[in-house]
């Protein structure tokens, strides 16, 4: 009996130590659990990281062969066009020269002969001193025209001037003012005056009175029958504005007209008038006729 009490109190002692040990083991099993999480995903991490890195070198070589290669053809073909570059500048610099030593050959040869071109250079020279002494010629002699004008301009305001002082003509009671008779001879407006006769003047245009003013012509003359002087040659050197014939004007129309004429015209030019030359109904005619020409086009196409 002792015995049996044992052992159920053993028994006992076993279940409550069991219980106590599961319970702990229950208790401690989360952390537990997260612990071994923890270990395991550190020791995943570092496989994938070393086999990440092992890929990563390896892709790393697969790269610089790969670029090596590309680099090495790139490079390849560099060389060969900078080559066949090099050789066509080579050959089109032979040609060049192949080309200027012909064309110059052909042209010294066969188009410029140094002779032909030296006597051609010689009778330019000789045309040019022919050309260049005509030009002084007429350099000369459109400056003795030019003087020979002034002259006649000169002469031509003299003469003018002694018209209007012919009233300092001197008399035999009284001498004028460029008969001085303390001067050895008469003064040439003196002389001048003589030759003069005295005329009234005559009113002159305003254009022709400045160019007697300016420039007097021989022939735009202030007084008429003036004698001109036998050593003035007749010259004009005031070109005065032609006379143009009066423009003829048309006929005004309308009122200003005959009745008669006005009637003709209409009757000879209908298209002037404002009768109309079409009828009221034509717009209508001109839309009947498109429309059976469209519908002709249709009927045709079908």
């Amino acid at each position: 009996m002792a015995e049996l009490l044992n052992l159920r109190n053993e028994v006992e002692d076993l279940q409550k130590e069991h219980f106590y040990r599961n319970s702990l083991a229950e208790e401690n099993r989360k952390g537990d659990n997260r612990a071994a999480t923890q270990i395991q995903s550190w020791f995943r991490a570092c496989k994938v990281r070393a086999y990440l890195s092992h890929l990563h070198k390896k892709a790393i070589i697969i790269q610089k062969i790969w670029r090596g290669f590309t680099a090495r053809a790139r490079f390849r073909q560099m060389v060969k066009a900078a080559y066949f570059i090099m050789k066509m500048n080579f050959y089109e610099d032979m040609a060049v020269r192949v080309q200027r030593r012909w064309r110059g050959f052909f042209v010294r040869k066969y188009i410029h002969n140094f002779y032909a071109r030296k006597s051609y250079l010689e009778g330019l020279s000789m045309k040019n001193e022919l050309v260049r002494r005509e030009l002084d010629e007429l350099e000369e002699l459109q400056k003795r025209e030019r003087d020979c004008l002034e002259m006649v301009k000169e002469q031509t305001a003299k003469v003018y001037q002694a018209h209007r002082l012919h009233h300092l003509l001197s008399t035999k009671q009284c001498p004028g003012v460029f008969n001085s008779p303390f001067r050895p001879a008469p003064h040439e407006m003196e002389l001048l005056l003589r030759q003069v006769k005295y005329q009234t003047p005559t009113k002159l245009a305003s254009r022709e009175r400045a160019c007697l003013l300016g420039t007097p012509a021989p022939t735009a003359q202030s007084f008429p029958g003036t004698p001109i002087s036998p050593w003035i040659k007749t010259r004009t050197c005031c070109s005065l504005r032609p006379i143009l014939p009066p423009i003829a004007s048309k006929k005004q129309q309308g009122l200003f007209r005959k009745p008669g004429e006005v009637w003709e015209q209409h009757v000879r030019f209908p298209e002037l008038s404002l009768g109309l030359q079409t009828s009221y109904t034509h717009l209508g005619e001109v839309q009947n006729e498109l429309r059976l020409k469209s519908l002709r086009l249709h009927s045709d196409t079908s």
